[in-house]
């Protein structure tokens, strides 16, 4: 697939070199900085300076300005040129012998130092001799299979060893004491200190040119067989695959990651990354390709062009835009080593966000969650894709330049919903994995809201998980999320969370009693009232324990635990005044009501908690509760001196019992009042008004024989009379009953002697009217029409009226 890795410019135009002489070609160029020269086939070199210009809109040219020329007299072809800077000397080869020339006015040097014999040679660019001043040039000799090696200085050269290889040497690189030759049949690495060399791959000189160019430290680029570039060590090992490129390259070299190779039509580019081709350009009739310092100069015989390469970012996120993330993603690992190592991070983490929410558009959550965390994205960019997550409180703005082309999740999806939700729940997996990690730090509440939100809205079970625990989810927009979607009880947690137990308290009430609905907890009330009993607010406890106990009589614990609040909490305001205050009041009639209601509650456990309290009146209804009546009224007579409350306690513990039972305690109570060893008038008072007002209550003549004889009729006139009255009611009543129940014994009495007042005769020819069967026994039945029947048709004959009946009304009802 096609990446655009360069761009062609033109550096030297044919006019600027040869004008209108159109037998001038270019043999070989040389580039040291800005100084390009140029040898011709006609001996001469040119020297140029190169510009290089970016405009505004990014556009790189060159401007290049002659110096001058230098023709060497020799009329024959310059082959090679190579500049020795250190030196400020340009090597030339012609006519098979090195010159030295000066490289600023190409004068050769004054003492005519030169190296003859030389059929082609290269620089040693790791040189062993350490001496700054000169460098080591390898030269393959006219000689049959020779090499030899020499040190250049600025005036002289000196060779410095000779070495015979076994077959002819067609080309050469040099790398410190390494040379890679290849020879006419084969490719070889010799090491010329040692004389030890090591075949490396076969190739056959005659039918295509050999390139041998050192692309690293002990590393070479080799023309191999099949139309492959090899590369190879000088173990004689490749560290890198072979990349496939046309079987008639002419020229290659690397500009990392790229190897880039010249044919006789194009130019063309691999990844040394993943091998693949990235891009081709047309070039027609080009012969030269060389790399300078990481410039890469191609030229035909009549012009010179640089390939300039386009940055590294363009050419990734050119891939990005094509959503080619694995070439994106290894392009951008290769390029760790021509960037500085603070910038390409930078690069490299945006880069893993951009090609992570391009797996996250295709569906591919795993990818893309690996991608997000290994760029540490700002979980926030994600989350800003799903409208309405971000909390309105959220300062959060997205990259610039943005990391993805999407305006949020709808244009993502297309308003597919499958996907939408799908995204939805990678979302939700991602932010939950990601909240408790250093990813979040900063802006927690945003991943705490946005996960709830995502939870509400898929009824989720992790939503409560979320809310019991600790969580960061900002009250305001996640309430009223919840509120939106219904999820009450989950809204009561959070309210709980924020420390707003009456908020959450209200909430649950209202959903227990069907004001408003949510199925989240069948078991709510039962959660309400653990919750309560754990609550350490007092105040909430008081305003919803009678609600708790409305709403659900039957759990004796709770009846228990609420009543030990009401007596705790009243025992606990009495040590603090002696005086009842109205919340005291208040509580003490909460308590008696409670224990004069309820049957659920333990009273022997309640009774020993007040124990040694003031609280006669609550000890006198809890034995009211264990029938233990006479104890009871003692507390209210002889202690409170409370005779009205006395009074009360007979009628209210009497309630739904019978005539006997209640009586029997206002007879208790009589008793109480009249004991031989109570002398007290208020007593005696007492109970004359207990007699004079309940009249009713008392059996007259056990009252009689109670009284002391000392007291007057008038004292209890209004006992007597009611009594009296109650006795003359009672005594007319019955007689009307009486009168009543003899007259209905006298009508039943008529219709019997009426009955038997016609005889009936029953003989053998008499027949039953039903089965017209004569009748074989006394025993009949008559109808009041006179008709006879036997008795077992006469009860069939009831029962068939009867179900013709009930059919008949089942029928009429439909």
């Amino acid at each position: 697939m096609s990446v655009k890795a360069f761009k062609l410019v033109s550096a030297v135009e044919r006019e600027m070199l040869m004008g209108d002489k159109n037998y001038i070609n270019i043999e070989c160029i040389e580039c040291c900085g800005k100084n390009l020269y140029i040898g011709t086939n006609d001996c001469f070199i040119y020297h140029f300076l190169l510009d290089e210009k970016i405009s505004t809109a990014g556009k790189i040219t060159f401007a290049a300005t002659k110096q001058l020329h230098k023709y060497l007299g020799l009329k024959k072809p310059v082959n090679e040129l190579k500049a020795a800077s250190a030196l400020t000397r340009l090597l030339v080869l012609c006519d098979n012998t090195i010159t030295l020339v000066n490289m600023m006015n190409l004068e050769p040097v004054p003492t005519g130092a030169r190296i003859k014999g030389a059929v082609t040679f290269a620089l040693n660019e790791n040189p062993v001799s350490g001496d700054p001043f000169c460098v080591e040039v390898c030269i393959i000799s006219v000689k049959r299979r020779t090499i030899q090696m020499f040190m250049v200085f600025e005036d002289r050269v000196q060779i410095v060893k000779e070495v015979f290889t076994p077959e002819q040497p067609c080309a050469v690189a040099v790398d410190g004491y390494y040379l890679c030759l290849a020879l006419t049949t084969q490719y070889i690495i010799l090491n010329y200190n040692t004389g030890v060399s090591q075949d490396l791959f076969p190739y056959c000189s005659d039918e295509k040119r050999p390139i041998v160019k050192r692309i690293g430290r002990q590393e070479f680029l080799l023309a191999g067989p099949g139309g492959l570039g090899m590369f190879a060590t000088v173990d004689g090992i490749s560290q890198h695959a072979p990349v496939h490129w046309s079987e008639n390259v002419v020229g290659a070299a690397l500009c990392f990651p790229y190897v880039v190779a010249l044919d006789d039509e194009f130019i063309t580019v691999h990844s040394m990354l993943d091998q693949q081709q990235k891009q081709t350009l047309p070039f027609k009739e080009g012969h030269i390709l060389q790399d300078f310092e990481g410039k890469v100069i191609v030229a035909t015989n009549k012009g010179v062009y640089i390939l300039v390469p386009l940055p590294l970012e363009k050419q990734i996120q050119d891939l990005l835009a094509s959503h080619r993330v694995e070439e994106a993603l290894l392009l951008a690992k290769g390029a760790r080593r021509n960037i500085p190592k603070e910038k390409f991070q930078v690069m490299y983490k945006r880069i893993l966000q951009q090609a992570g929410f391009i797996q996250f558009a295709q569906l591919q959550f795993l990818e893309a969650k690996e991608l997000f965390r290994s760029g540490q994205l700002d979980v926030r960019e994600l989350i800003s894709l799903y409208p309405f997550l971000l909390p309105t409180s959220s300062s959060f703005i997205r990259s610039h330049p943005p990391l993805h082309e999407y305006a949020d999740l709808n244009q993502l999806t297309q308003g597919d919903q499958e996907k939408m939700t799908k995204c939805k729940r990678f979302l939700m997996s991602y932010l939950n994995e990601v909240r408790s990690t250093e990813v979040a730090n900063g802006y927690k509440e945003d991943i705490d809201t946005a996960l709830l939100k995502l939870y509400a809205e898929a009824n989720h079970e992790s939503l409560l998980d979320l809310l019991v625990s600790e969580n960061f989810c900002l009250l305001t927009d996640s309430a009223a999320w919840l509120e939106k979607h219904k999820k009450y009880f989950a809204l009561g947690l959070l309210y709980h969370y924020n420390g707003q137990d009456a908020a959450a308290l209200q909430l649950w009430v209202k959903i227990v009693d069907g004001h408003i609905e949510d199925s989240t907890r069948s078991d709510l009330y039962e959660y309400i009232v653990d919750f309560l009993t754990f609550c350490s607010d007092q105040d909430l406890v008081w305003k919803y324990s009678e609600w708790v106990l409305q709403k659900n009589e039957e759990k004796e614990k709770y009846h228990t635990h609420l009543a030990v609040l009401y007596l705790e909490e009243i025992l606990q305001l009495k040590s603090v005044t002696t005086d009842n205050c109205t919340e005291t009041t208040e509580l003490l009639v909460k308590l008696r009501s409670l224990l004069q209601k309820s049957d659920l509650y333990r009273i022997n456990f309640i009774l020993e908690k007040i124990q040694g309290t003031d609280l006669h009146m609550e000890n006198a209804i809890l034995y009211g509760k264990l029938e233990e009546h006479e104890k009871a009224l003692h507390i209210l007579v002889h202690e409170l001196k409370d005779f009205r409350a006395a009074e009360e306690y007979c009628v209210w513990n009497s309630e739904n019992r019978d005539t006997q039972y209640r009586r029997r305690l206002f007879h208790m109570l009589l008793s109480v009042y009249l004991n031989p060893g109570a002398s007290d008038c208020a007593l005696v008072m007492a109970a004359v008004d207990l007699l004079n007002n309940h009249a009713a209550e008392f059996d007259t003549a056990l009252v009689l024989q109670l009284v002391p004889d000392s007291w007057s009729v008038q004292l209890l006139s209004p006992f007597l009379a009611g009594a009296v009255r109650q006795s003359i009611h009672t005594k007319r009543m019955t007689q009307a009953a009486l009168g009543l129940a003899q007259a209905e014994n006298l009508i039943y009495k008529y219709e019997k002697v009426k009955q038997k007042g016609t005889p009936i005769l029953l003989s053998d020819k008499n027949v039953c009217q039903v089965c017209q069967n004569p009748f074989c026994e006394p025993v009949f039945v008559r109808y009041p029409n006179g008709g006879m029947v036997h008795t077992h048709c006469a009860a069939n004959r009831h029962l068939n009226s009867t179900m013709t009946h009930h059919s008949s009304s089942s029928s009429n009802q439909t």
